[in-house]
């Protein structure tokens, strides 16, 4: 039976529906154990894993028989082949340095004893935890995630950063949280900004995009102002802007390495 297909018993009690709790992983052992102990609601969890050079599976492997091992191929691949490995028909994505609140859960719980009807997934909002506090502000809440959806009539889109999920069908929404722990300190803050930034002039680069003096100079300028004014980053404090500042960072990084592509030979 495919889970929203609203199959009822003899005595017209709704079965339940069965979900798969998916995770793509790639060296997360100080973070997995929090991630999949959230997960404990689930049917079965699949973990796949990006061939770590650390003790990544063999922690998951304490909460679930379901670990796999697989070669990068960026994060839409990724994610869809993790999809391919469900054997429910409704999936819940969830990443390794992310945890599912108490009242996500029990909102998960009491979907799995209804009918989902013509709901083809639903967006859940996320907040962040940085530099010693929960952020509500910066643009960085609530940052809705599409995460539990129907992979029948879902998959996961995108470049190479950015995915998304997009499905066939009806969205809903949840009010419980995704909790999230990106970064642990602003080091490495910085060491993802580097990486991400790097996919990111990439992708503008095969698309066609060429940098200007006035992309350096104004997009910065205008991602802090959008994040610590528009945005309300002001109402952080100084964690607010920090985060505002490495913002217009990131985004002078991409510009500044889509320069270096069109004027340094590789």
């Amino acid at each position: 039976m495919g889970a929203g297909e609203g199959l009822s018993s003899d005595k017209g009690v709704s079965l339940m529906v069965k979900v798969s709790a998916l995770v793509i992983t790639r060296n997360e052992e100080g973070n997995i154990r929090r991630c999949l102990k959230s997960l404990s609601w689930a049917d079965e969890v699949v973990l796949v894993d990006a061939e770590s050079q650390d003790r990544t599976a063999q922690i998951a492997r304490e909460y679930t028989q379901r670990v796999y091992s697989h070669k990068w191929d960026g994060f839409v691949a990724q994610r869809n082949w993790t999809l391919k490995q469900a054997q429910y028909q409704w999936v819940f994505f969830l990443d390794a340095d992310e945890v599912i609140s108490p009242q996500l859960r029990e909102e998960l719980e009491t979907l799995k004893d209804k009918e989902m009807g013509d709901y083809s997934g639903f967006e859940i909002p996320r907040r962040a935890f940085y530099l010693g506090g929960w952020v509500n502000h910066c643009g960085w809440y609530p940052n809705y995630q599409l995460r539990f959806f129907d992979r029948k009539r879902g998959e996961w889109v995108g470049g190479m950063i950015h995915e998304r999920v997009e499905v066939r069908g009806r969205v809903g929404r949840l009010k419980g949280e995704i909790l999230h722990y990106p970064y642990p300190n602003l080091s490495f803050h910085l060491q993802r900004m580097d990486s991400y930034s790097s996919l990111r002039a990439e992708e503008l680069y095969q698309k066609g995009r060429r940098s200007h003096f006035w992309d350096l100079l104004f997009r910065p300028i205008f991602k802090f102002l959008k994040m610590f004014f528009l945005r309300l980053g002001f109402l952080e404090g100084v964690r607010g802007f920090i985060i505002s500042c490495f913002g217009a960072y990131y985004s002078f990084l991409g510009y500044a390495k889509l320069f270096e592509k069109e004027r340094v030979p590789r």
